[in-house]
């Protein structure tokens, strides 16, 4: 049995019946949604574990549900839902943030594969993290400010702090630097330099006062990427 919840917000009452009962079958839970004002409503509210999402809606559009989404809730995994001529829609989908789409007419067979397999790649969606305790010190994410142990305190980016929590909610994993520009930077790794990675996680290091020639928090796993490497029972 799987325990798992998925929302589904689905205009379409024959295709979302269809989606309903596959899971069912399948033994998730499931919540749904008709429209977009509903939808956005239980997608901010949360209490599921994946998030089924067609991106035209009578209301709010999907695109606006998953702007929302990633802004109150971005650990939460998303599958968009799109007519098949909606390329533009779908790239706009993946850039904010969509873990993955599935093209209308779909088989169920695809849609519960593209479910298990967004699931299945739970290590790379962190946990959510509000404080960030380090040596010396803790990182305040809704501020945006690491305060020292000795009063001292520093303010991060929007972008420091978003690459931090990513690391963090990862904690003890490498993560490769294509990971961090499509989780992160959201973006194709084949757009940007993936330098721009090494230069943030050096700001960031500066920033925690983190030896940048033996560095303890933010390490370098070599041929792999980096990892947030302090244990969660620090301090």
């Amino acid at each position: 049995m799987t325990n798992r919840t998925v929302l589904v917000i689905e205009d379409d009452a024959a295709i979302r019946t269809g989606i309903v009962d596959a899971l069912g079958f399948s033994e998730y839970e499931v919540l749904q949604a008709d429209n977009g004002n509903d939808g956005m409503r239980m997608a901010v509210r949360g209490g599921y574990d994946l998030l089924l999402l067609d991106l035209v809606l009578p209301g709010p559009s999907g695109l606006e549900i998953l702007a929302e989404v990633r802004t109150s809730r971005p650990t939460i995994p998303v599958i968009i839902l799109t007519a098949r001529g909606d390329e533009s829609d779908r790239v706009k989908g993946l850039t904010l943030g969509a873990d993955d789409y599935v093209v209308k007419p779909f088989s169920v067979k695809e849609l519960m594969a593209r479910i298990e397999a967004v699931l299945r790649r739970s290590p790379e969606r962190p946990t959510d993290v509000d404080s960030i305790a380090f040596p010396g010190g803790a990182v305040d994410m809704a501020r945006c400010e690491i305060r020292f142990d000795s009063g001292e305190r520093s303010e991060l980016s929007e972008r420091e702090a978003e690459l931090l929590r990513y690391l963090a909610g990862n904690r003890g994993r490498a993560i490769a630097r294509e990971e961090i520009l499509r989780r992160v930077w959201r973006i194709d790794p084949a757009r940007i330099e993936t330098r721009t990675i090494d230069m943030h996680v050096a700001r960031l290091r500066e920033k925690l006062r983190d030896d940048p020639g033996e560095p303890k928090i933010i390490t370098t796993v070599r041929g792999k990427g980096y990892m947030f490497a302090v244990p969660r029972n620090c301090k």
